[in-house]
């Protein structure tokens, strides 16, 4: 049967109207592409899942193009989190496009000899193609790739390959083709909140257990098969990244977050070290570790428990007579210091 593939847009939270008029001038246009449906959706990251947006994008059976207001890695990987997987598509819009050159996008080469769990994932045929929305102003650039990857994805499917995308196909909570009024998307409207929880990159993450050993609120678990999965993401403490920085792997990611290498951008940051040296003319730099037991155990005290302190993480937990679901023993607090002043500072600038 003929290929058609599918366009979401997730709406970005902010309603300004540049960013709107970018959102309705795509819509407008891809409606004129007859081998195109469009899909309008809330922002991926806030959607629940079990959320009509989800489920939604949980019955699209085949290709898809995806844009969002998210780095594209983000947005892979959340969609991946609510069973919604296909293999990378490749896009010509890439970070790279905004005037850098080749030689400043380091090599990718995190962990090549460990096992990431993306490998023992099923992972279907189909390919989900992931567009940045803050890359570009212009409506035309987007509309331009779509058709290119529309044109590339031509291609005849074979009907009992649907029943490996996220389940058989014949559940797809989107319209049929024929069954779409000309001119009109698919619009899913959820009443959304703006949500803070970590998104795993799966094809980086080596289940080493480190995110689960820090983090001290329960966000992280494991399933039947011993796997590190996100299982309570809004017990998650909004805007704390400090999970993100002591991921050997960079496999973690906070889409909302500042920082390009936590929020998901494909450009590593050397394990993400921040140098106050160089920001604050500090004698010492802090690294990553030191800036994510700050972070964390601000978050502790934020809900009345005792802070934990590099004593408290990774293998060290384990000299103080605890495992995960012990309890900690009591911390003095102390008053802040020159170092806890830069770093109030630091929290305020936008990296």
């Amino acid at each position: 049967m003929a290929h058609r593939i599918t366009v979401v847009l997730a709406q970005g939270q902010s309603r300004h109207p540049a960013k709107k008029k970018l959102e309705e001038e795509i819509v407008s246009q891809l409606l004129c592409e007859p081998s195109l449906e469009v899909v309008v959706v809330s922002h991926l990251y806030d959607l629940s899942a079990d959320g009509p947006g989800m489920l939604c994008l949980q019955g699209i059976a085949g290709d898809m193009i995806v844009l969002s207001w998210m780095y594209p890695r983000a947005a892979r990987w959340t969609l991946a989190r609510n069973a919604i997987q296909g293999q990378e598509g490749l896009t010509l819009l890439t970070e790279q496009a905004e005037g850098e050159k080749a030689d400043e996008i380091p090599t990718d080469n995190h962990g090549e000899d460990a096992p990431h769990l993306i490998d023992s994932l099923k992972i279907p045929l189909r390919k989900i193609y992931c567009l940045d929305l803050r890359l570009r102003k212009e409506a035309k650039v987007y509309l331009q790739e779509i058709r290119r990857i529309s044109e590339e994805a031509k291609i005849t499917i074979i009907e009992p390959a649907l029943g490996n995308i996220t389940g058989d196909a014949s559940s797809s909570r989107i319209p049929k083709s024929n069954g779409k009024a000309p001119g009109k998307p698919v619009i899913i409207k959820e009443e959304t909140k703006r949500r803070w929880y970590p998104v795993i990159d799966m094809s980086r993450c080596t289940n080493c257990m480190e995110c689960i050993d820090f983090c001290l609120f329960g966000v992280y678990g494991v399933d039947r098969t011993e796997m590190i999965l996100v299982e309570q993401p809004d017990d998650c403490r909004k805007g704390c990244p400090a999970c993100a920085r002591v991921c050997p792997e960079n496999a973690i990611l906070f889409p909302q977050h500042k920082t390009p290498a936590i929020a998901g951008s494909q450009k590593t940051a050397d394990d993400l070290k921040i140098d106050l040296s160089k920001l604050f003319g500090a004698m010492e730099p802090v690294d990553a570790m030191d800036l994510a037991i700050r972070e964390r155990d601000e978050e502790l005290m934020l809900t009345g428990r005792e802070v934990v302190g590099r004593n408290g993480t990774g293998n060290a937990m384990a000299e103080m007579g605890t495992d995960r679901d012990g309890e900690q023993p009591a911390q003095h607090t102390t008053e802040k210091d020159d170092l806890d002043h830069l770093m109030d500072q630091l929290d305020q600038i936008d990296l």
